[in-house]
């Protein structure tokens, strides 16, 4: 038997992947375990393993499509051209999930009360939980989905959530230097968004134990770790002016259970960034 799937597999493999993000997105229980079992008996005598890297590519393709992932099944980038035609397919046919993430990314974000908020700290994901972008995808053209919605660009603008993220790392940061015995840094720890607005370049003025400064911009997200997130011009060129005191904070899961990561230095040496838009004027 070869490797490669067939239409129904892959479809049969996209349906059960949307019943799963559905329940994730509304916090329902389920369990993986049960439906890659019952998936399998769908298939051509597929491994676990297979079915793994299946919903893998699945979770990579929503990410280029613009659309939350399941955030248990890390991106894998390597997908075929079926596999996206069925992910894009199905993705036209999910309006009420649709409706619902444009519901949830723009609803208002609140501080999330933790015992423990430094336990809020994860490690940095590793590049090598992805492929390569353009190692075997092999896709064309974008399609026009006719219930896309750009969610990435429309939780950006929820200023709720973004400034509820900048509270969550101030108080971490305080918290940090508190345990460190550092409770004059910790009182020096300034909101910098709030105090002195967006031009900055960053969020929040902290310290490392020596006393040295940081500047943490802050990116927050619903969703998990590996959702792309956006930067400004202004941003990056201070990452590279400062770069032994800049940081890239990176809130994860913040409507359920916050997590974060960071990134020290230049955003371009640890983030790949593409192009949104451009600035136009008369030739």
């Amino acid at each position: 038997m070869g490797d490669d799937w067939s239409r129904e597999e892959v479809e049969a493999t996209a349906a059960d992947y949307f019943c799963m993000l559905d329940k994730e997105l509304k916090g329902l229980k389920y369990n993986k375990t049960e439906h890659r079992r019952h998936l399998s008996g769908l298939l051509n005598v597929r491994s676990e393993g297979a079915i793994e890297r299946k919903h893998q590519n699945i979770s990579a393709i929503l990410i280029k499509l613009g659309f939350p992932y399941i955030d248990g099944y890390k991106p894998l980038r390597n997908y075929q051209q079926i596999l996206y035609d069925a992910v894009s397919s199905r993705l036209n046919k999910e309006k009420a999930l649709v409706d619902f993430v444009q519901f949830q990314i723009n609803q208002p974000a609140t501080m999330p009360i933790i015992n423990d908020i430094l336990a809020a700290l994860v490690d940095t994901p590793g590049a090598d939980l992805i492929e390569s972008q353009n190692s075997g995808t092999k896709v064309k053209e974008l399609p026009s989905l006719q219930y896309k919605i750009d969610y990435l660009a429309q939780e950006a603008r929820n200023r709720s959530l973004g400034q509820a993220g900048e509270k969550f790392v101030l108080q971490f940061e305080r918290a940090r230097l508190i345990r460190a015995g550092q409770e004059r840094l910790a009182s020096r720890v300034e909101h910098v968004s709030a105090t002195q607005g967006d031009s900055a370049g960053f969020d929040v003025l902290s310290f490392d134990i020596t006393g040295r400064e940081r500047l943490i911009e802050v990116k927050t997200t619903t969703y998990g770790a590996f959702t792309p997130f956006f930067v400004t011009q202004n941003e990056v060129d201070l990452s590279h002016t400062a770069a032994s005191e800049y940081y890239l904070y990176r809130t994860i899961n913040f409507r359920k259970q916050p997590k974060l990561f960071t990134k020290h230095g230049p955003i371009d040496k640890s983030f790949n960034l593409y192009p949104q838009q451009y600035i136009a004027s008369l030739a």
